[in-house]
C-alpha cells in the first residue's frame, strides 16, 4: 500500500513541480498571505509515542542528519539554519552571520536553547521560517515552505555532470549567503536555479526526497529527543545533589567545575547505552529552578557572568541536538569520577572565607576568583581530562576562523608540568602577588577597542609576569633538581592524557591523545597557570558574538600564552640552544614581537640538568619526553593498528615521505576509505593531514607571505582525525601500491587532479552520498561515543 502511495505521490509531485517551477506566470510574485493566510509561528512537536513521531525518528530524521546536518549545524551553519534539532528547524534562518570578524559592536546572541525558547521568540529576533507557517494543507506546506522549495529546485536542476564545478559556485569560507525567506524564493529560483539543496552536492535519492516531501506536506511533525533512562536520571540526581550543597567550599568548587565543563557533553560511563551504542549526553547549566523541577536556564553571555539571582542551581540538561563532531567533547561521569572530585575539592582541609564576586575584574581571572581553592585540586582536575581541557579551546566557541587559529603551528606536541613536582601552595601565593600581571582581555568584555595598543599593554604585563616567574623559579629550583624530564607529568603511569598532539587545519583544528607523527617543529610544556589562563581566554571568556576588537585582542594575547608554553619547553634545552630555536621559530618577526622575545622569553638563567650527548639537543629532548610518557601513549592513530596486511601498512607508511612544495598541493584533511582484500574485514579509515610550515605564526592577516612551503609535510594516521574533511579517497587494498606511487609523484595541480580522477570521491560524484554513509557508519561503529556528524562545508571543488 505504501509503495503504491509513494508511486502516486511521486507522480503528483512531478506534476506539482512542473507547475511551480516551470516559470508559469500564475506563481510569479503571488501573495502568500492571500493564498494561505497570515503566518503564525508554530511548534511542531508531537507526542513521542505517536505514529507521526515514530515516522519522524525512523524515516525522516536520519535523512536530515546525514544529508542536511552535515552543513547545517553549530555557529557556522549557513544562514544560522541549525537542522540538528527539531527546535532548530522550527527556529528557521537568519541572514546575519555569527562569524563576522569586522563588526564594530558585539552582536546579540542567538544560541539555541538559551536565547529564546519558542518559535515566536525567534521570529522576534529576526529568524524567518523554513517551514510553512500559514494554513496547513499539502499544497501550502510545499509551496509556502523554503525547505520544500529548495528540495524541488534541486530535483529540477540537478548538479552539473562535470567533475569540477565552474566559478559560479562559491565554496569559500565566507561566501555570500542568500538565505531567502519564502517571500524571496521566487526570485531566488530565478536567479540561482542550480542552488537547490544540498548546495553544491549531488541531489539526494528519489526515495529520500519523497520521504522528506511527504513529511513536509503533512506539516513536518517532529518530536523531542527520547528522555534519559531511569538509571541515568538517578545518576543525574546524584550529581545535582552533590553540586548544589550549600557550604562555601562546595559552592566555590561547583562554580569552578561548571566554568570548566560548561561546553562538554557529559555522559554516565557505567549506565545504559542507547540502541546505537551511544549514551545520553548532558550539558552542565545554571538554572533558576531546583533539581527535580523543569530546568530554567540562566542564559548569560559567559559562564562566569553574574546570574542576577540570589539563588540558582547547577543542573544537568539533556543535549537535544544531533551530535556533530566539530562541537562534541564527551566527558565521562561515574561514581569513581565523583569520588575523585570529592578527594580534590571537598576532603582537603582548607577554608573558603567568602565567595568571589561576579564583577569582570574578578570573575574573568580564575587566578583571582578561585584563589581559595587549592591549586593542586584545580590543576589535577584539569589534568585528569587534559584532552578535554585543551579540546575546549578548539571545539568551543573559538572553533572556527583563520584569525582565531593562525596563532598556533600546524602540528605540535603538548606536555604538562607534573603537579607533584613543586610546592603548589607557594605557587598560589606567587599567583596572588601577580594579580595585576595576570589580567585577561575578557575583563574588557565584548566591545574591546584599540586592540594593538592593548596588545602592547598585555605584552608588557606578560613580560613583568615572566620575569617574576623566572625569579621565583630561580629560588624554587635552587639546586636545579627539577630541571630534568622528571618535571614532566607521566600520567601517573595510567592516564593517557599525559601527552597530546594539536593539529591546525588552516581555520579549524584538532587535539588528540598521544604524540602523533614525526618530531614537530615546536612543543609546549604547560603549567597550571598557563592551562588556566588559556581556558579563560579561549573558552570561558571568549565571545563569538563579540566585536572585532575583542576577537583580535584575544588572538593577539594568545600569542603571548603560546610563547610561554614554548618557553617552558625551551627551558629544558641547553642555554645556548634556547635563542637559536626561538630565532628559527620566529623568523622575520615584527618589532613588537622581537622586543618581547628578546626581553622576556627564556631569560631564566638556570642551566638544564638534562644530559645531552649529540649536537641536536631538541631531537634528544623530544625523544626523552616521548619515552617519559610511553607507558600511557595510546595507539588509536598508529598505522600499525589497522587490520590491513603488513605489506599494505608498509605502503601506507611511504606516504609520510611526502614533503616540501609537493606536500603543499594536498588539502588540509583527506579522508581515505580502504576496502580490505579480506572481505571479512570492515572498511578501514585513514586521514592524511597536510602540515603547513611558517616563518612565524604571529603575523596577522598575511599568512601567505609567512609560509615556508619547502618545510611542508604530511601525517597519515589510522582513523578519522578532524571534523572538516576537504577531500575523500576510495581505494581497494590491492590498489595501494599504485595509489602510493601516484601520491609521491604529485608535483603539480594537474597531477593532483589525475590522482582524484583515479581515486577521489569529489563533491560532484553520483556515488557521493553512498560513500558518505559508508564513512559515517564505520566511524560511528569504531568510536560510538566520540564520533559525531562531520561537516562538509569545506569539501574542495578540485
Amino acid at each position: 500500500m505504501y509503495n503504491l502511495f509513494l508511486k502516486y505521490y511521486s507522480r503528483t509531485m512531478v506534476i506539482f513541480l512542473c507547475v511551480i517551477l516551470s516559470g508559469c506566470a500564475i506563481f510569479v510574485g503571488f501573495n502568500y498571505d492571500k493564498l494561505y493566510g497570515k503566518a503564525q509561528p508554530q511548534q511542531r512537536m508531537v507526542e513521542t509515542n505517536s505514529v507521526q513521531a515514530q515516522s519522524y525518528i525512523n524515516d525522516v530524521k536520519p535523512i536530515i542528519d546525514n544529508r542536511c546536518v552535515v552543513c547545517h549545524a553549530c555557529y557556522d551553519a549557513p544562514c544560522q539554519l541549525k537542522m540538528s534539532s527539531a527546535e532548530g528547524i522550527d527556529r528557521g534562518a537568519n541572514k546575519d552571520k555569527v562569524y563576522q570578524g569586522t563588526r564594530l559592536l558585539s552582536a546579540n546572541t542567538t544560541r539555541m536553547f538559551l536565547d529564546a525558547q519558542t518559535t515566536a521568540q525567534w521570529r522576534d529576533k529576526g529568524f524567518t521560517p523554513v517551514l510553512n507557517e500559514r494554513s496547513q494543507s499539502p499544497a501550502a506546506n510545499i509551496q509556502a515552505g523554503v525547505i520544500a522549495r529548495m528540495l524541488l529546485l534541486k530535483q529540477s536542476h540537478p548538479l552539473p555532470t562535470e567533475d569540477i564545478l565552474d566559478d559560479s559556485w562559491d565554496f569559500s569560507l565566507d561566501h555570500n549567503q542568500q538565505c531567502p525567506s519564502i517571500e524571496e524564493m521566487d526570485s531566488y529560483e530565478e536567479d540561482f536555479p542550480k542552488w537547490g539543496m544540498p548546495y553544491g552536492l549531488p541531489q539526494i535519492s528519489n526515495n529520500e526526497n519523497n520521504i522528506l516531501l511527504q513529511w513536509l506536506s503533512k506539516g513536518a511533525p517532529m518530536t523531542a529527543v527520547a528522555p534519559p533512562s531511569s538509571n541515568e536520571l538517578t545518576a543525574v540526581q546524584k550529581w545535582e545533589t552533590f553540586l548544589n550543597k550549600k557550604s562555601l567550599k562546595q559552592q566555590l568548587s561547583s562554580r569552578y567545575i561548571f566554568e570548566h565543563l560548561f561546553v562538554s557533553h557529559l555522559y554516565f560511563e557505567n549506565e545504559d547505552i542507547g540502541p546505537q551504542g551511544v549514551p545520553t549526553f548532558f550539558k552542565l547549566v545554571r538554572s533558576k529552578s531546583a533539581p527535580g523541577e523543569v530546568i530554567d536556564v540562566i542564559a548569560t553571555r559567559r559562564p562566569y557572568d553574574d546570574p542576577k539571582t540570589d539563588s540558582f542551581f547547577y543542573r544537568l540538561e539533556q543535549v537535544r541536538e544531533t551530535i556533530v563532531d566539530k562541537t562534541h567533547m564527551p566527558y565521562a561521569l561515574s561514581d569513581e569520577k565523583l569520588e575523585r572530585i570529592k578527594s580534590l575539592f571537598i576532603e582537603p582541609n582548607y577554608t573558603v572565607s567568602a565567595l568571589p564576586s561576579y564583577k569582570p575584574s574578578v570573575a574573568a581571572n580564575p587566578l583571582i576568583a578561585f584563589t581559595e581553592l587549592p591549586v593542586e585540586a584545580r590543576y589535577k582536575f584539569m589534568l585528569d581530562n587534559a584532552q578535554n581541557t585543551i579540546m575546549a579551546y578548539i571545539k568551543g566557541p573559538v572553533c572556527r576562523g583563520q584569525l582565531a587559529l593562525d596563532v598556533i603551528n600546524d602540528r605540535f606536541w603538548v606536555f604538562f608540568v607534573d603537579p607533584d613536582m613543586s610546592n603548589l601552595s607557594q605557587l598560589n601565593e606567587f599567583y596572588r602577588s601577580q594579580a595585576d600581571n595576570l589580567t585577561l582581555p575578557a575583563e574588557e568584555e565584548s566591545n574591546t577597542l584599540r586592540p594593538v595598543s592593548n596588545w602592547i599593554k598585555y605584552a608588557r604585563q606578560q613580560g613583568r609576569f615572566l620575569r617574576a616567574k623566572n625569579a621565583f623559579m630561580e629560588e624554587e629550583f635552587e639546586n636545579n633538581e627539577h630541571l630534568t624530564t622528571q618535571l614532566i607529568w607521566d600520567g601517573n603511569g595510567t592516564n593517557a592524557n599525559a601527552s597530546l598532539t594539536v593539529f591546525r587545519h588552516f581555520d579549524n583544528a584538532s587535539v588528540v591523545k598521544g604524540l602523533i607523527g614525526e618530531q614537530p617543529k615546536t612543543a609546549w610544556i604547560i603549567s597550571y597557570s598557563l592551562l588556566e589562563r588559556i581556558h579563560y581566554l579561549l573558552v570561558a571568556g571568549y565571545d563569538v558574538y563579540g566585536n572585532f576588537g575583542h576577537q583580535l585582542i584575544t588572538r593577539m594575547y594568545m600569542d603571548l600564552l603560546r610563547m610561554e608554553g614554548e618557553s617552558n619547553f625551551l627551558t629544558l634545552l641547553p642555554t645556548k640552544n634556547r635563542h637559536q630555536e626561538l630565532a628559527d621559530w620566529y623568523q622575520d618577526a615584527s618589532l613588537y614581537l622581537t622586543e618581547h622575545l628578546e626581553g622576556n622569553i627564556n631569560e631564566f638563567s638556570k642551566p638544564t640538568e638534562v644530559i645531552y650527548t649529540t649536537n641536536d639537543p631538541k631531537h634528544e629532548l623530544l625523544q626523552m619526553l616521548k619515552q617519559r610518557v610511553a607507558k600511557v601513549t595510546p595507539t588509536r592513530y598508529a598505522l600499525e593498528s589497522t587490520q590491513l596486511s603488513d605489506e599494505s601498512k608498509a605502503h601506507l607508511q611511504r606516504i609520510n615521505h611526502l614533503q616540501g612544495e609537493n606536500a603543499s598541493i594536498f588539502p588540509e584533511l583527506t579522508y581515505i576509505v580502504i576496502e580490505a582484500a579480506d572481505t571479512s574485514v570492515e572498511p578501514q579509515l585513514f586521514t592524511l593531514i597536510r602540515n603547513s610550515a611558517h616563518k612565524n605564526i604571529s603575523s596577522l592577516f598575511d599568512e601567505e607571505s609567512n609560509r615556508l612551503y619547502k618545510r611542508d609535510n604530511v601525517t597519515l594516521v589510522n582513523g578519522l582525525l578532524g571534523s572538516y574533511p576537504n577531500a575523500f579517497w576510495r581505494v581497494k587494498e590491492a590498489e595501494l601500491p599504485a595509489l602510493v606511487a601516484q601520491v609521491l609523484k604529485v608535483k603539480t595541480n594537474a597531477d593532483y587532479k589525475r590522482l582524484l580522477d583515479n581515486y577521489g570521491v569529489r563533491r560532484t560524484d553520483p556515488a557521493f552520498w553512498a560513500f558518505s554513509d559508508t564513512l559515517m557508519t564505520q566511524y560511528k561503529k569504531n568510536h560510538p561515543i566520540d564520533a559525531g556528524i562531520l561537516d562538509y562545508n569545506r569539501i574542495q571543488n578540485r
